[in-house]
């Protein structure tokens, strides 16, 4: 075990297709990470919730291993299929959940109008 952290935070970033897992520790520095594709998935396969769920438990068990982490604080962006999955994946982890927060970004205006029609 290289180090051991108590508190880690999870950053679950899914698309339409691909599932990027962050592990940070407090400070923000990445202890492991990891995707669908990293964990051998390819094409249209990264985006299904199977891939989101192996990459998931590839990462937390890595983690666990290398930094014996605990507790964990769960960042969720973006769309994609691959949320609920992951999250699921790390509650069957054995990992404590102390706050689960959806970060996805959502426009306040979204973009410009089309232009006035013209007969």
């Amino acid at each position: 075990m290289k180090k051991k952290v108590g508190v880690a935070k999870i950053y679950i970033s899914t698309s339409f297709n691909n599932t990027l897992i962050t592990v940070v520790d407090e400070s923000g520095n990445t202890l492991v990470w990891g995707s669908s594709g990293a964990a051998g998935f390819k094409g249209t396969r990264k985006s299904t919730p199977y891939a989101a769920t192996t990459a998931v438990e590839k990462v937390i068990a890595k983690a666990k291993d290398n930094f014996g982490i605990g507790e964990v604080e769960i960042y969720i962006k973006g769309p994609g299929a691959g949320r609920d999955a992951a999250l699921r994946a790390i509650r069957a982890a054995g990992v404590r959940i102390s706050m689960i927060a959806d970060v996805t970004p959502v426009p306040h205006n979204g973009p410009r109008p089309k232009k006035k029609r013209r007969v």
